[in-house]
């Protein structure tokens, strides 16, 4: 249980590091739906392709992860290290697609009920 609020802190002072560009970033996911409200996006229309789009964002983000920390996936002996990057993998998953998902929206019609 310590290594789980370990990383909560971590991950709450690294947050705090950069937060005027998590700012930024959320002002400009409100922007990219408020443009696609606007436009009467297709919003389910677009989710298959928004989850793809995660899924295989979150894929290579997990096999990428460790070498940009200079590491590798032979060093991750630990559970706690690999329950930390999946939990990595699937934040930056989770963010490629909100981002996608207001795109893809604005490309595609909604469907006829």
């Amino acid at each position: 249980m310590y290594e789980i609020w370990l990383v909560l802190n971590i991950l709450w002072e690294m947050a705090l590091g950069v937060w005027p560009l998590l700012a930024g970033a959320a002002l400009l996911w409100l922007l990219l739906l408020a443009a696609a409200a606007l436009r009467g996006a297709g919003w389910r229309a677009a989710l298959p392709w928004t989850v793809a789009a995660g899924a295989l964002a979150a894929v290579a983000a997990f096999l990428l992860l460790p070498a940009w920390s200079r590491s590798s996936l032979s060093e991750m002996g630990y559970w706690v290290d690999w329950a930390n990057l999946a939990a990595m993998a699937c934040g930056v998953g989770a963010a490629v697609a909100v981002f996608v998902w207001p795109l893809l929206a604005m490309r595609r019609r909604p469907q006829a009920r």
